[in-house]
């Protein structure tokens, strides 16, 4: 009989307590170390002039615009186009008005209405403020919400078949793989467009926001599925700390994240891509790169998803051949 070796129990005590840290320093980094660090770093901002006296004043206002601020000089038609495409958070069209717009990551543009405003007001009176797409509250916190909400609703549909399945001793197969992320992706999009009505029923709620939301919901449905199929509960490690990225990371525009926070996580959380796409959505700028963009990059999380969750493994690949050996008829020549 096999004698179990008994260990001090104050190791697994320090054992625990470094763990706990090492949590904690992880997670101070992944979320509050982001927002600690927020600063304008090369923020894009325009101004627009037509030619003449008013051109030579907008370069003299570019001129000076430090390492923060990122202008750009240009005509007044160009400057709303660059706002629609959100390649900058807001214009100065001179001589004395400031146009941002609601279908820019809020983050952005109240520090590009705070740098406007101010190099106005230095060249005398009140400038006039133009919101274009105006958003109201729930327009501005609903894109990376429900973006966040898709993400924990998914995960709890995939961890329950994972779990469900350990406890009947068998991994679940392919078929119910396949239609737990479709049904999470229907019944996760309902749930989003219900709280879209709830939180501002004047938020538009077309197919192409839907199907935006369905797209997002079933791609996050799929990748979450098929890692917690290749990696167990140990993949929650990875999927759940996601979900604290979001609202101090996505929630930020690049410009003022710090340049580590930036590389290392913005460029890549799948919530960016969700939440700016949606944004522009819902207020009218369909047309937006960053729809297309949001697209391509769930479209791809899905298709690498359903691979990694629909693709037979071992087990299945045995179990079928076991299942076609019991059908063999095997036929004597007597």
């Amino acid at each position: 009989m096999t004698t179990p070796i008994h260990r001090p129990a104050g190791a697994f005590a320090l054992l625990a307590a470094a763990a706990g840290a090492l949590v904690a320093v992880v997670l101070g980094f992944l979320t509050f170390g982001a927002q600690a660090t927020v600063a304008p770093d090369g923020l894009p901002v325009a101004v627009a002039a037509p030619p003449g006296p008013l051109q030579a004043a907008a370069n003299g206002i570019a001129s000076h615009g430090g390492g923060q601020v990122s202008w750009r000089v240009i005509s007044p038609e160009e400057g709303r186009k660059l706002l629609a495409d959100k390649e900058v958070y807001g214009v100065l069209e001179l001589p004395s008005t400031v146009v941002v717009s609601g279908a820019v990551n809020p983050s952005g543009t109240q520090i590009a209405q705070q740098v406007l405003t101010g190099v106005a007001q230095t060249r005398g009176g009140t400038p006039k403020i133009e919101t274009l797409h105006p958003a109201t509250a729930a327009g501005r916190v609903a894109p990376l919400a429900l973006s966040a909400l898709a993400w924990v609703g998914c995960l709890a549909a995939g961890a329950v078949l994972i779990l469900a399945g350990r406890r009947i001793g068998r991994e679940a197969g392919v078929a119910a793989r396949f239609t737990q992320i479709v049904s999470a992706g229907v019944l996760v999009t309902g749930v989003l467009a219900g709280f879209l009505k709830l939180w501002d029923s004047s938020l538009p709620l077309g197919w192409d926001v839907l199907g935006f939301l369905f797209l997002a919901s079933t791609g996050f449905a799929a990748l979450q599925t098929g890692l917690l199929r290749l990696l167990g509960v140990r993949a929650m490690a990875i999927l759940g700390p996601l979900y604290l990225v979001a609202p101090a990371v996505a929630g930020q525009v690049p410009e003022l994240l710090n340049p580590a926070y930036r590389a290392v996580l913005w460029s890549w959380t799948p919530f960016r891509f969700s939440a700016e796409g949606l944004r522009s959505l819902l207020h009218g700028v369909p047309g937006a790169p960053d729809v297309t963009t949001g697209v391509w990059v769930l479209a791809g999380l899905l298709a690498a998803g359903l691979l990694l969750a629909l693709w037979p493994g071992r087990s299945a690949l045995q179990e079928t051949e076991t299942d076609t050996a019991d059908r063999v008829v095997h036929v004597g020549v007597h």
